[in-house]
């Protein structure tokens, strides 16, 4: 059997077995498959159209090709999404995921341009000659946030780091098939194969996640300091922002 692929990516390439795989005669989804009943945006439906090129059923996890117990999860499906764009459209994840009541794993793929590996080349080069076309991949999940009892859920889409699809990695970790979503979260969000207590360690993350970006300004305050006094001011911020940080990053590193 030839296994379903969108670019270079297939169940196999992310390391999960052959009985999880799709047929690719199988395995292609037209896009009106995942509009469902309500209207879409004008906006929404470009991205389709045109963000999309084209959606792929790489494989299904299921209890039985796994050896999880079934729990609020029946299944999770894998599906490829080969985009025209640079960026991972999580509008369109949002729709398609919105679909179904299963955990869905997005594998995005895009091609993007190289530039030649030693630039000094370039000043002999035609003007306006692009370097080679090489493909990376991108993850992504949409997950349930944390609400309190009687509230609405909310829900988050996720995306991972674009990558060298011969990088991209994933395992089987936990007994059901709802630690495995979690897991599978964890792996794309975390870089990190645990996930016990996911919901808390992503909130910690997305606080590190601003702290760095103040720490970056802080740097470029302390840089920009005129007096020694704005410098000391300054550097005691970062020095307390650092130490936040490193105290949280601490909180996901996983115990033995």
């Amino acid at each position: 059997m030839t296994v379903a692929a969108c670019g270079s990516m297939s169940m196999l390439t992310l390391g999960f077995a052959p009985n999880t795989a799709i047929a690719a005669e199988k395995s292609r989804f037209p896009k009106a498959a995942f509009v469902g009943k309500d209207p879409l945006s004008t906006k929404l439906r470009q991205r389709f159209v045109s963000d999309v090129e084209s959606i792929t059923l790489l494989g299904l996890l299921r209890p039985q090709n796994t050896g999880m117990a079934a729990g609020r999860l029946g299944e999770i499906l894998v599906l490829g999404l080969r985009l025209n764009v640079p960026d991972v459209p999580k509008s369109v994840i949002e729709r398609i995921a919105a679909q179904r009541k299963g955990g869905i794993l997005f594998v995005c793929v895009r091609q993007t341009a190289q530039a030649p590996a030693d630039e000094s080349q370039t000043e002999d080069a035609t003007e306006g000659e692009e370097g080679t076309v090489r493909e990376e991949c991108a993850l992504a999940i949409r997950r349930a946030l944390p609400v309190k009892p009687g509230h609405l859920p909310e829900f988050r889409v996720h995306v991972g780091e674009w990558t060298d699809p011969t990088d991209v990695h994933l395992g089987l970790h936990g007994t059901t098939m709802d630690e495995l979503w979690d897991s599978l979260g964890a792996q794309v969000i975390l870089h990190d194969e645990h996930g016990a207590d996911l919901d808390m360690r992503l909130a910690v993350h997305d606080r590190i996640v601003r702290l760095e970006a103040e720490e970056v300004k802080l740097v470029r305050d302390h840089q920009r300091a005129n007096t020694t006094s704005q410098r000391n001011e300054v550097y005691a911020q970062l020095h307390r922002v650092r130490t936040q940080i490193e105290k949280l990053r601490s909180v996901l590193r996983p115990t033995a």
